[in-house]
């Protein structure tokens, strides 16, 4: 039996939350060795976004599902001054390499520039190679590393990269409003 073609929804229901911690932790604790603090750096992370609200005007959240489940998530957090930050961004393995990354990635950066973002930011790990490439694809600089401990590793590099946004018109298949869900299918 085939996996069903993955579904990617524009809206935040509840457990969703809670959801994008336990799928940061089921992927990249056994992926990567890092142990629970990870998991907890990110429930830090949803905590404080969820707790102001989110999302908010000019907020935005894809969840990735796959056979009724939680397969992946993204999102882009109002930081103030016109930042915006990039969060949350993971897929299950078989879902990566087909072009979903890429697809989310390009519907956050339509939203970002409809919302009027001068700056993106997203903080990760050098560990996430396919990610970074995709960052700078769409014009992240690395702007910060630390190397040093971490999650459960005795040497990980933390990084911070940057984005002077410039704004752009695109269509996207997610509007900023009301619910949407719909398939994404590996071939497009």
């Amino acid at each position: 039996m085939t996996a069903a073609s993955p579904t990617v929804r524009c809206e935040l229901r509840p457990g969703d939350l809670g959801a994008i911690v336990a799928h940061h932790g089921a992927v990249y604790l056994p992926e990567f060795g890092l142990d629970s603090t990870f998991e907890a750096h990110v429930a830090a992370s949803v905590a404080a976004v969820g707790g102001r609200g989110f999302p908010r005007a000019g907020e935005h959240l894809w969840i990735v599902e796959r056979d009724g489940r939680h397969a992946g998530s993204l999102a882009l957090s109002d930081e103030g001054d016109g930042t915006g930050m990039v969060r949350w961004f993971v897929l299950d393995r078989d879902l990566r390499g087909a072009g979903l990354g890429r697809r989310l990635l390009g519907e956050l950066f339509d939203r970002a520039a409809e919302t009027g973002y001068d700056r993106l930011i997203l903080e990760t790990f050098s560990d996430l190679r396919g990610a970074a490439h995709l960052y700078r694809e769409r014009g992240f600089e690395l702007r910060s590393e630390q190397t040093g401990s971490r999650w459960g590793r005795e040497s990980l590099t933390y990084q911070r990269y940057e984005l002077n946004f410039h704004s752009r018109a695109h269509s996207s298949s997610c509007a900023s409003t009301g619910p949407s869900e719909r398939p994404f299918s590996v071939s497009a």
